[in-house]
């Protein structure tokens, strides 16, 4: 009969063991105790002990019926005694997330075209699922998800791909990048049935999606990831651009390195060194998991050691677990609750999660209690916990681990290592003396047991073991082999510790300053020591990659070197990497390389090494800012500078200077702004070229702005264009005779060019007006918010840079920021709209990638709609917000995003439905950090539930908090789109006295809207609320009213006149009041029918039902109860 938990995955394996009955397991290398302790493996000797103890069972098999159970028990899948409650946690957390695939798929099936964007599916999907495991070392966190997830997952076609973060070698992303390479091991091992249909699928998928600019960046961040790509290449290489080799991107990137190209990049206004890279680094890889997901049945990444992890991989979690397009996707984490204090970042991360509503399974382990620890070692010795000869060794090793699961392990271990603990084949049994193992002095610490048992190892594996534990918990075979033949076996024996030193035995010693090279060099020449640490249970092997089973084992390993030549042992390590690997290897090993040599920087004498060594944390450094892991960059950054010390600028003017200007954009984007200041003040105190400044001088610039000290930012900027000696708008508000006077300027360079012709003007190559150039694209964003007539100048400034000295990514602000203006402020709507297709058309060229998401924002969101139906805007609105994830721009991208829901709520979206578009936008936004964009969002949500009767005086409370954030800020912008949104409700409740209120006291609220639509819609109520404030006037004020409203109506005359087809409504609804305002009864009914039929017709719900309300007081005022 068969078993019914093996057809049922999530069938329970944690109940207790049948009683009185003795079974003696079989061991084998790739079954052992580890699977219930992290990992960890019997060691050899118990192996053979095994070996007998079965053979001894086949043979008496005859004798013994009972015996047929004997060699049927394996270690690894030990019970995990006293966690059934915790395994049945996580098999229900793998049930929910298959029900939300299953639900997630049928969604899927259900959406049609028009449905909301993909930006806001996402969030409209449930949170990917999180757990998260804490405990102290040893507690058996890795095991615990092994049992409760691992074995459930593969029978259902699920994938459990582990990585791990190393206390030691803390490289950006790296538990994840392994985990990751563990999957694709996964998928290219098991090129078998549907897993090899699935790997094709994704090879192709890949290669379709992703260009040659993002295969390079996940060869970068994920270089084991490169094969799910190279073999669709290798296949199709005559319809598919390869990808260029790695020695090719090392060669183009150590340009980078030279002087000329060192200098050019921290020069570079286009260089891509901020959030955006943050940005792309995460929606690369979110995107890489979901293609992946969508071919697998399901994927549970399980990232250990946290503890330890880098600020870029907490925050690539986070978005990846807000990311609900990732189908059938499963994170867990494990961390050591001791030590999260130490880690402020994951205590952040994990409450940052928690105020966002995401749902995360927190599971705490600790040590086993008496109860636990017997069975624990009744199982291992294949005995009954009824015994009590078991009892009483159960209740010593308690007391001498503390009920800690590892440490039970490595206990029992070395009881027998020192035959404490025998096998009595007589008796069929383990024996032991209760009083020999109550006598065995344990320290508190699991690493001195291991210790003592890696003392007792050949002097070749404790020598690989120590070379082993400097490079990581996983390891290459070839690396130490290589490390071994460049390192003088004097070298290694002095960097041991005298315990070790002194009992060495078991392998051939060399003489003083004998190395290793003597032998062939293979890996095959230290087969012994690498077959002995793996069987003794210290590493596992997958081909010649190995892996500590635990970081304890590592730890121990570590110990075998001395405390004083630690430091050494390891920057010769890294040396001897440096000057051996290949540069594609390097390349890929830089972090762990640059992190070995840094040990003992302190140390380094000479004058060459000191630069060499700087340049090296300066190319990490610049590394990991491109795949923004920015903390961990600030930390080379740091580095290099110590490296070459008080005389870096004299010495090496050039290294200096890019690790202080990257080191300041570094700390800028880590929050470091104290650190950041000093290094700002550092390199614009020294005498040196202007352009050399450049780079921290944008950099103050952005930090002053994010700070909240915008005059301030205006201040740096304009001063950094003086000093490179380019013309400088004044900071103070502009005339209309001063904005005229420049306008003329550029039209007189423009002449009669069209889109086309900007487009094809040749490109800027004077590297002053560059950075000037970048400088006004800072300032437009300024001035938007505090200095709105300075901005017609930054705009007019760059376009005539550009006439004058060609093209660069900038001018894409100044064609678009010249069609807003021609179109909002000037009225040459056709010209503005040319003007706007200039800026595109230039964007679309190589090189301008980094801008493509800010101008179709631009375009769309204060150009075209002056031609265009409102609505033809939504879509390419959408498009712009997907380019701007793409390349990490997500300031556009949610700019994007704003624009475009305003545009549904002013097409007539039902209100329902905005609401439900905006509460998913605001979750979208609050992913991306985008709070000053949120705002608005925030605005127009509370506008919609204001009119919908939903939560009205929460509403009030945050559009009054918002004002006064607005006036403390000196924000005009946030204070006009509060003050427009305000005047919307009260026009549609037709609070007439309160509308008038509003406009009289908000000022001059459509300068600060500028172009956009909302200037177009409060226009619109404006002049309606200045003619229905002098219908109920008499006198002088009746005068005053109908003159401010008639004066605002020729303005909206204008559009209409130059072809804005979105004001036709507009204008006959106000052309009917104006009418009764006049007394002309007959032409006011025919201008209310007009109204209602053109916004009707062209799509405006909204406005057809406002016009109904006016028409139907219209009719109610003239007696007409019908109407």
């Amino acid at each position: 009969m068969s078993d019914p938990r093996r057809e049922d995955p999530f069938a329970s394996h944690t109940g207790p063991r049948p009683r009185n009955v003795v079974t003696i397991p079989a061991m084998s290398s790739d079954s052992s105790l580890s699977a219930s302790m992290g990992g960890s493996i019997l060691p050899s000797r118990s192996l053979m002990m095994s070996s007998m103890v079965v053979s001894a069972a086949e043979s008496s098999q005859k004798l013994n019926a009972a015996s047929s159970n004997i060699a049927q028990l394996r270690i690894s899948n030990m019970n995990l005694h006293g966690r059934d409650d915790e395994i049945k946690l996580l098999r229900g957390k793998l049930r929910e997330m298959i029900k939300k695939g299953k639900e997630d798929n049928n969604r899927a099936a259900e959406d049609d075209v028009g449905s909301p964007s993909s930006a806001n599916k996402s969030a409209k999907k449930s949170f990917n699922n999180m757990i998260l495991v804490e405990g102290d070392a040893g507690t058996g966190k890795s095991a615990l998800i092994s049992k409760g997830l691992g074995g459930p997952a593969s029978k259902l076609g699920y994938i459990l791909a582990k990585g791990k973060f190393d206390d030691r070698m803390r490289c950006p992303l790296s538990g994840f990048s392994d985990a990751m390479a563990n999957l694709v091991k996964h998928i290219e091992k098991n090129r078998t049935g549907k897993m090899k249909m699935s790997a094709a699928l994704i090879r192709d998928k890949l290669q379709d999606e992703f260009n040659r600019e993002e295969l390079e960046q996940i060869r970068s961040v994920l270089p084991e990831c490169v094969g799910l790509f190279e073999s669709s290449i290798d296949e199709r290489r005559r319809t598919k651009v390869a990808l260029p080799s790695l020695s090719e991107a090392v060669l183009e990137r150590d340009i980078s390195f030279s002087s000329l190209g060192s200098a050019l990049r921290r020069r570079s206004p286009a260089v891509v060194t901020g959030k955006e890279a943050i940005s792309r680094t995460q929606f690369t890889i979110r995107r890489l998991l979901k293609i992946i997901c969508s071919h697998l049945k399901g994927l549970v990444l399980f990232i250990d050691n946290l503890q330890w992890s880098d600020k870029a991989t907490l925050e690539l979690l986070r978005s990846i677990v807000l990311d609900g397009e990732i189908p059938s996707l499963l994170i867990v984490g494990a961390y050591r609750e001791d030590e999260v204090p130490d880690n402020l970042q994951l205590a952040s991360y994990i409450q940052d999660l928690e105020q966002m509503n995401v749902s995360i399974t927190q599971i705490k382990i600790g040590n086993l209690n008496a109860d636990g620890v017997c069975p624990f070692v009744a199982e291992a010795l294949g005995m009954d916990d009824e015994d009590d000869n078991v009892k009483t060794l159960a209740n010593i090793t308690h007391k001498k681990t503390e009920g800690n699961p590892f440490f039970v392990l490595m206990f029992l271990i070395s009881l027998y290592d020192e035959k404490l603990i025998q096998y009595n084949f007589g008796a069929m049994k383990w024996t032991w003396d209760d009083d020999a193992v109550n006598s065995k002095i344990v320290t508190d610490n699991v690493a001195s047991v291991l210790v003592d048992k890696m003392n007792r190892l050949q002097e070749d594996t404790q020598k690989m073991l120590m070379v082993a534990s400097c490079l990581g918990a996983s390891f290459k075979v070839s690396a130490i082999v290589e490390v071994m033949k460049n390192i003088s076996d004097g070298e290694i024996r002095s960097s041991m510790r005298s315990s070790s030193s002194s009992i060495l035995t078991g392998s051939f010693l060399l003489n003083e300053g004998e190395s290793f090279a003597s032998r062939d060099g293979s890996v095959s020449s230290f087969a012994s020591s690498i077959k002995e640490f793996e069987e003794e249970g210290l590493v596992e092997m997958d081909n010649e990659t190995g892996r500590f089973v635990h970081n304890q084992v590592q730890s121990a390993a570590f110990e075998l070197i001395s405390p004083e030549q630690r430091n050494s042992f390891r920057a010769k390590i890294g040396s001897t990497l440096l000057n051996t690997l290949s540069p594609d290897e390097l390349e890929t090993n830089l972090f762990e390389v640059v992190g070995l040599l840094n040990c003992a920087a302190s140390e380094t004498d000479t004058g060459g090494e000191r630069d060499q060594l700087a340049k090296l944390n300066l190319r990490a450094g610049t590394k990991a800012s491109d795949n923004g892991a920015f903390d961990t960059a600030s930390v080379y950054f740091q580095a290099g500078r110590d490296a070459l010390g008080s005389r870096g600028w004299e010495d090496d003017y050039s290294t200096m200077l890019d690790l202080c200007s990257d080191g300041a954009n570094a700390c800028f984007l880590t929050g470091d702004l104290d650190t950041m200041n000093e290094l700002i003040d550092e390199v614009l105190s020294k005498d040196i070229d202007t352009v050399e400044k450049y780079r921290v001088s944008e950099i103050k610039v952005k930090s002053l702005h994010a700070v909240g000290k915008v005059i301030e930012s205006i201040d740096a900027a304009l001063d950094f264009r003086r000093q490179l000696g380019l013309p400088t708008p004044q900071k103070k508000p502009a005339s209309k005779f001063t904005i005229a006077r420049e306008y003329m300027r550029v039209k007189r360079l423009l002449k009669k060019k069209t889109a086309e012709d900007i487009a094809n003007l040749p490109e800027l190559d004077d590297e002053r007006q560059e950075m000037g150039q970048r400088m006004n694209e800072l300032l437009i964003v300024c001035a938007f918010q505090v200095q709105p007539t300075m901005l017609p100048l930054i705009i007019f400034l760059l376009t005539t840079t550009t006439l004058k000295h060609g093209l660069n990514p900038s001018s894409c602000d100044a064609f678009a920021g010249l069609g807003m203006i021609l179109c909002g402020r000037l009225g040459k709507l056709e010209k503005g709209c040319e003007m706007a297709k200039a800026a595109e058309l230039i964007a679309e060229q190589p090189g301008m990638r980094r801008i493509t998401s800010k101008t179709i924002f631009v375009a769309q969101s204060f150009c075209y709609h002056w031609t265009e139906p409102l609505q033809d805007t939504v879509t390419p609105l959408l498009e712009g917000c997907q380019k701007g994830l793409e390349i990490g721009d997500t300031d556009s991208a949610c700019s994007c995003l704003v624009v475009r829901s305003y545009c549904l709520y002013f097409t007539g979206r039902p209100l329902e439905s905005i609401q439900e578009e905006l509460e998913a936008t605001i979750e979208v936004m609050t992913q991306l950090r985008q709070d000053a964009r949120k705002m608005r969002i925030v605005i127009l949500l509370a506008t919609v539930k204001k009119l919908r009767g939903i939560d009205t005086e929460a509403g009030d409370e945050k559009m009054d908090s918002l004002l006064a954030t607005a006036a403390a800020t000196g924000n005009f912008s946030l204070a006009a789109f509060v003050n427009s949104m305000k005047l919307e409700v009260f026009v549609i409740f037709q609070q007439w006295e309160e509308a008038i209120e509003l406009v009289q006291k908000s000022g001059n609220v459509r300068l600060a809207l500028t172009s956009a639509f909302n200037t177009v819609r409060y226009t619109f109520l404006q002049t309606l609320t200045y003619f229905k404030a002098a219908q109920s006037a008499s006198g002088k004020k009746r005068k005053q009213m109908k003159k401010c409203g008639t004066a605002t109506l020729k303005v909206i005359q204008g559009w209409a006149k130059n072809g804005n087809v979105n004001v036709v409504h507009y204008l006959r609804i106000l052309e009917a009041e104006l009418d009764l305002l006049q007394g002309n009864v007959k032409k006011a009914e025919e201008s209310f029918k007009a109204a209602i039929t053109s916004s009707r017709r062209n799509g405006f719900r909204n406005d057809t039902a406002l016009a109904h309300e006016l028409s139907s007081s219209f009719y109610k005022a003239k007696g007409d109860e019908y109407w």
